[in-house]
């Protein structure tokens, strides 16, 4: 006797969820190529100020996660971009969620900079950033600042347009954490 196989009809909020997650890296990963253009653009005039060269620690890290020897050419700015446009997903999915704002940027900020230091030191290409001479770190955070606010500003400008996030749909009904609250109704 075969065993009676039935699909339970998936509630709405599922199909939300989903929808929270799928738009919102599609926006995020436009927010994340715009944020990175400008982190790029912030960086080039900084230089011209400062004398500073370019890094080439995103390629060498690049180099070290793929475990080669040398940084083969175009892998800086490969690693540069990519990180900064696929971490954009987060962001976009952090907006169409309800996480929008200063807040939510400052937040993201923190993730960005988490990433970098995680991969180069996992690679040894790195040092952790307490280390590091204060001009050189301040350099970097004011950087991965401009990336972040930038990111989040498109990632949230792009998430208004459908509305409020499950979470600001939330905290409309019932401000704050409640573990007996769920879901809000669509």
């Amino acid at each position: 006797m075969r065993a009676r196989m039935w699909r339970r009809p998936r509630p709405s909020r599922q199909r939300t969820s989903m929808e929270v997650f799928r738009r919102g890296a599609v926006h995020g990963l436009v927010a994340g190529a715009v944020g990175v253009a400008a982190m790029t653009l912030s960086e080039k005039l900084e230089q011209r100020f400062t004398g500073r060269p370019n890094s080439h620690v995103p390629g060498a890290t690049l180099a070290g996660l793929m475990g080669t020897a040398r940084e083969p050419a175009g892998m800086n700015v490969l690693m540069h971009l990519g990180q900064g446009i696929l971490l954009g997903a987060l962001r976009g999915t952090m907006a169409h969620a309800g996480l929008r704002g200063p807040f939510s940027s400052a937040m993201f900020a923190v993730v960005r900079l988490t990433n970098d230091q995680t991969l180069e030191n996992a690679t040894g290409v790195g040092a952790p950033p307490w280390t590091w001479p204060r001009d050189e770190l301040a350099v970097d955070l004011f950087h991965k600042t401009v990336y972040a606010v930038t990111t989040g500003l498109v990632a949230d400008r792009l998430a208004a347009h459908t509305g409020p996030g499950p979470g600001q749909r939330h905290a409309q009904r019932v401000p704050g954490r409640h573990a007996n609250v769920g879901p809000p109704p669509n």
